[in-house]
């Protein structure tokens, strides 16, 4: 639907502007901008910093699930994580799987090296993560 107002003239931007706002408030009384995500919430906190051209790209990637690290600092995290959990594993057999997972990811990061930083990691002596688990379990 098109704006009924005659092109080209400083008339037609202004007939424009009433027929744009008439559209907003016929919306609004049909109650088409009540349910929108996020309506009776405050701004979140983002909104609030300095402007960022990609902003939505960035809001979309964390919806996602996307890591905005380089992949070999994406796996130092994830190495990490998995020495925590590990570390809290119920099981020997669950830490020796945690251990065993994480471990062929570095050695296929130390073969075949993305671009980013160096991994800074080897694989982890399995043997000596469960003794540590063992003595951490001991000492409960």
């Amino acid at each position: 639907m098109g704006t009924p107002c005659p092109p080209g003239s400083r008339v037609a931007q202004v007939c424009h502007s009433v027929w744009i706002h008439k559209q907003i408030r016929e919306a609004d009384a049909r109650g088409e901008f009540a349910a929108l995500p996020g309506a009776g919430k405050p701004l979140p906190g983002e909104v609030e910093s300095t402007y960022d051209e990609l902003w939505w790209v960035k809001r979309k990637m964390a919806r996602e699930g996307f890591s905005v690290l380089p992949p070999t600092l994406a796996l130092r995290k994830e190495a990490e994580d998995a020495l925590q959990a590990a570390a809290d594993a119920p099981s020997e057999r669950v830490v020796r799987r945690i251990v065993e997972e994480i471990n062929v990811k570095i050695r296929d990061v130390m073969f075949k090296p993305p671009p980013g930083p160096p991994l800074g990691l080897k694989p982890y002596d399995v043997e000596e993560v469960v003794r540590q688990w063992r003595e951490r379990r001991a000492e409960r």
